[in-house]
């Protein structure tokens, strides 16, 4: 069988993977800031060759269509699906969640299918390969939560609602939407509800930020200090650093709990089998073994899950839309 390039075009990264016979190669993400332009994505796509070069089939995913470059989602599916096209080539396939694939007219004709679905391409390669597993794709923006075999939500409205979608993610998202309040040498206070530091200043305190997941984010512990502790309204100081990883560990642990109560909520419908365990995939998925274990389920990463070893297995765990998709086209 001719290779498969997969891609899921984010509205801060671009995921990509190559699958030759089922089997994923490659993968990696790369900076795409889409909210500058379509330029970045060019960019990025270039950027990618390395994974993507020697593909002869292409097969697309998207999230990207919800950033503010577009007047609206509908707008953002079709700029970003004739870009693609443009890009790739005519026999560029594009995935409309429960529909399949299909051209790029197809996807202009289905919007509504095409946007935010690459969730659905994760969800289907584990339905096949694992009954009644529960997905947790902790992300850098957001957290994607689904009974494999009977998720419940398509659009990200209905998933809001469903607890399926939590928009938390392990690096840009915000303090201040995590929590209001802080733990700080022993008394509680009140936070800047401000945008200082993000969830991945506090792991870089913590000392917990995986290699390779913050791109255009070089910044020292010394420099996440400073940010976080401007959110508690003071000046923070490495030799200090014990008191505000402690600080830290408390933001951290709120998130963790908006993400257990989504998955309380998702899996709280009768007849919901989370038997199969957990599959972890996204650049959290080393958080989401530890909300695993307080759920009390076992864990897999989706790249143990598919047959992928070493590197190429925690970067299919990444990007497992990107891959999920080649998978399946």
């Amino acid at each position: 069988m001719a290779a498969i390039a997969g891609y899921d075009v984010g509205g801060a990264h671009l995921k990509v993977a190559l699958v030759d016979d089922g089997r994923v190669i490659a993968a990696g993400e790369f900076a795409c800031q889409l909210w500058q332009g379509l330029g970045q994505l060019d960019a990025a796509l270039e950027a990618a060759r390395e994974v993507t070069a020697g593909a002869a089939y292409h097969a697309v995913t998207m999230t990207g269509e919800l950033c503010e470059l577009f007047a609206s989602r509908q707008a953002g599916v079709i700029a970003i699906t004739d870009h693609m096209q443009r890009r790739i080539g005519a026999g560029t396939r594009f995935f409309m969640g429960l529909k399949g694939f299909g051209d790029a007219s197809a996807a202009r004709d289905n919007t509504a299918s095409v946007g935010s679905a690459n969730f659905l391409a994760t969800v289907q390669v584990i339905a096949r390969l694992k009954p009644h597993a529960l997905l947790i794709d902790f992300g850098s923006t957001t957290t994607d939560i689904a009974a494999c075999d009977t998720p419940q939500g398509l659009t990200d409205a209905e998933r809001l609602q469903t607890g399926e979608l939590v928009y938390t993610g392990l690096t840009r998202t915000p303090v201040a939407s995590v929590t209001t309040r802080g733990l700080l040498a022993g008394q509680w206070q009140g936070l800047a509800r401000d945008g200082f530091a993000t969830m991945a200043d506090v792991r870089r305190v913590l000392g917990t930020l995986p290699d390779g997941v913050n791109h255009g984010d070089a910044a020292s512990v010394e420099a996440s200090l400073k940010r976080l502790s401007r959110g508690f309204g003071r000046d923070g100081e490495l030799r200090h650093l014990a008191v505000w990883q402690a600080a830290a560990a408390h933001i951290r642990e709120a998130q963790l709990q908006s993400i257990i109560e989504g998955v309380q909520q998702a899996t709280s419908r009768p007849g919901i089998d989370m038997s199969g365990g957990v599959v972890a995939a996204g650049i959290g998925a080393g958080e989401v073994a530890e909300i695993a274990r307080r759920l009390s389920l076992p864990a897999i990463t989706f790249g143990e899950l598919i047959g992928a070893n070493g590197v190429v297995a925690r970067d299919a765990t990444r990007y497992a839309p990107a891959v999920a998709v080649g998978m399946l086209a």
